[in-house]
Order: C-alpha cells, then structure tokens, then sequence
C-alpha cells in the first residue's frame, strides 16, 4: 500500500478520493490539507480521511509517500515548491505553473532533485490508451497527423503530442476561432433547469511539427453536452484510425478493417459485476482496465491509474506523467493562445526541459 496526501478542497479532490477507495488496498489516501478546513469537511465524512489546517501538519503527523496538489491555478506553483523543499514527492495539478517563468523556476526545483510529477490523465483514459497503443503499434505506419477534438488546451496538447510521439520538436503554431449558437447542456452541477440558447466557441489550433502535423479542434460544451461529442483522427502511412474504428494494410493489395469494442461486466444479464474490463480490436486486447473490478467512469479509472503509476515512481519505478512534458503541454498552450491573439503564426523556442524531452520518450499507454 502506497499511502499519499492530498492539498486542497475542491469537486477533484473526491476523484483522487474515490480512486484510492477503489483500489483494493493499493492506495491509502492519509489526509487532506486545506486552507479552510471545513470546506473540505463533506470529503473526511464521506471517506473517513483526516483533514488538517495546513501541510506542514499533514506531512508531520501522516508522513505520506507523495502529496497530490488539487488546487487554484494561481496557488499551484508555490505549494508545489513548499513540498518540494520539505523533499516531499509531488503529483501537481495541472497545469503545474501559469507562467513561462514559473515553469522555469519548477524546473529548476527539478533539476536540484525535486521529485514533481503532474496529473495529467486524459491519455490514460481507456478508448485512448487503447488507440494510443494501436496507433503505434505499427500497424498503421508512422504517423504523420492527429486531429484531436476531445479536451481543451494543455489536455488536448497533451493527446495530440502523444498520438504524434512527438517530445521536444518545435512546432509552428496558427489558431482561429468560431462561434456558433447551441442549446445549452448540463453542467457540474447537473443538468440544465430549463432550455436557454448559448453562443459557444470553437478555436482550431494547427501545430506544424515540419514531418507531422496536429490539430486541435474544441469547443468547451464538450465535456458535459449531450450534443458534442469527442472525435478523432490519426493518420500513418499504412492505415488510419477514426474514431472508434481503424483501417491499416495488411499487405499492399489487402485493407484490414477493425472496431474497437469496450467489453464490460454486467451487460445483458452477466452477473460479474458492473465495471470496464478493457477494451478489444481486431481480435487483440488493446486495453485492460487496471482497476477491474471497481465501479468506476472512465476518468476516474484514468486518475486511478495516474495514482498508481505515481506510487510506482515514488518506489523507484518509472515516471508516472513527467513535469518536462506537462511544462511542454503548457508552454505550446501559452503559445498558442499567442497565435489566436494576434491572428498569425507564432513558433516554439528551446525551452529548459526541451533536452529532457528528447532524451526520454514519452510513454504511449
């Protein structure tokens, strides 16, 4: 059991919560540290976790194996570098800095040997780690392009990069935007009370990596609407993947077309349970859900992956989601929000983490 704290009080904190409950004694969340302890009050209820008034106290009376920061954007930075300095590990919220500055300055905390990894966990999502896999698998060639419309900024960088394999490469950046009438959708809170017409924006991002090309379209009624859905397209030299179906070339004269079907217990009269148990194609498990089989959604499962991966670093195993490629994330958003601004392409510069982008490929899935 891996036993790890968390700072903060807001909706994600029962995510990492909730995962932690489910993990079948792989996970121990030890405390919560919040500025007003009683904002956070409804998650110790709930969960039977002890909440402190700040993290020294935390760190001093649980001594967790890494702390998770759930907090503002604003606030990040610096109780990341409060933990960090304490030589506590650290998973941090994302994005870990606002700033190109502050990521430099995060950054350099690493490279003094801070321990600061980063929950970013759209790419451990079950239907794209299974696409992920498949799509560098080699059976659809190298890829040369990835049209995400699935998550906003950072989130949706952080995807396309991964579909890519692109690391520290320096992209061209053009953005434009659109904006359309939709009837509005539910939100956190819930659904809609009533029907009301919105106008919601769509931005088009293009990163122009030279040999490879990513796009990013999104609209931010996406994540809660009933009526915008998540697309996707990578494109190799001997196949593509669409959505939730791939086409690849078995040999020059013989397409193979497949569908990647999701596979979960409790359908249509099994009675296993009612959880994910991976996802298939082509006669092939692309995906198993590591935590079968706990009842949980698909982001949720993904979060609880981060987590264990996270132990596995904090234990000497490899990195979980690295600072260096959550910095990169951020600096092409920054970036990109740039282009959008001023209507004309703009161009990624060497950054201090470019190096360690290099060196250490990301991890597919």
């Amino acid at each position: 059991m891996t036993r790890f704290g968390i700072v903060g009080s807001g909706w994600r904190v029962r995510f990492f919560l909730r995962a932690a409950a489910a993990s079948q004694g792989k996970l121990e969340a030890a405390g919560i540290a919040a500025r007003t302890p009683k904002h956070a009050e409804r998650w110790a209820t709930e969960y039977g976790v002890p909440v402190y008034g700040s993290i020294s106290e935390m760190v001093k009376a649980q001594a967790p194996e890494f702390v998770v920061t759930s907090v503002s954007w604003p606030a990040n930075a610096g109780i990341v570098r409060q933990l960090a300095e304490m030589g506590v590990p650290v998973l941090s919220e994302t994005p870990p800095a606002v700033t190109v500055e502050e990521m430099h300055q995060m950054w350099s905390l690493a490279e003094q040997g801070a321990r600061i990894q980063v929950a970013e966990q759209y790419w451990l999502q079950p239907h794209h780690a299974a696409r992920l896999a498949f799509a560098h698998s080699g059976l659809i060639g190298r890829v040369s392009q990835a049209q995400v419309s699935a998550a906003h900024g950072y989130h949706g960088i952080s995807l396309m990069r991964r579909y890519l394999g692109v690391g520290g490469e320096l992209p061209a950046i053009s953005a434009r935007r659109f904006t359309s009438p939709i009837v509005e959708g539910p939100g956190r809170q819930g659904p809609p009370s009533h029907e009301k017409v919105i106008e919601a924006g769509q931005t088009f991002t293009f990163f122009d990596f030279g040999d490879r090309l990513g796009v990013i379209d999104f609209t931010g009624e996406q994540y809660f609407s009933w009526i915008r859905g998540q697309r996707l397209l990578v494109r190799g030299e001997r196949g593509e993947i669409v959505d939730d179906r791939a086409v690849y070339l078995q040999d020059y004269r013989t397409p193979i077309y497949v569908a990647f079907t999701r596979h979960s217990a409790g359908v249509d009269g099994n009675l296993e349970g009612n959880y994910l148990k991976g996802i298939q194609a082509g006669g092939r498990w692309w995906y198993v859900n590591p935590m079968r089989p706990a009842e949980l959604s698909d982001d949720e499962i993904a979060v609880a992956d981060l987590l264990l991966r996270m132990a596995d670093y904090v234990n000497g195993g490899e990195v979980a989601y690295s600072l260096a490629e959550a910095c990169q994330d951020r600096y092409l958003d920054i970036l990109a929000a740039q282009a959008l601004e001023r209507g004309k392409p703009v161009t990624a510069e060497v950054q201090p983490w470019t190096e360690e982008l290099t060196k250490r490929p990301a991890v597919v899935a």
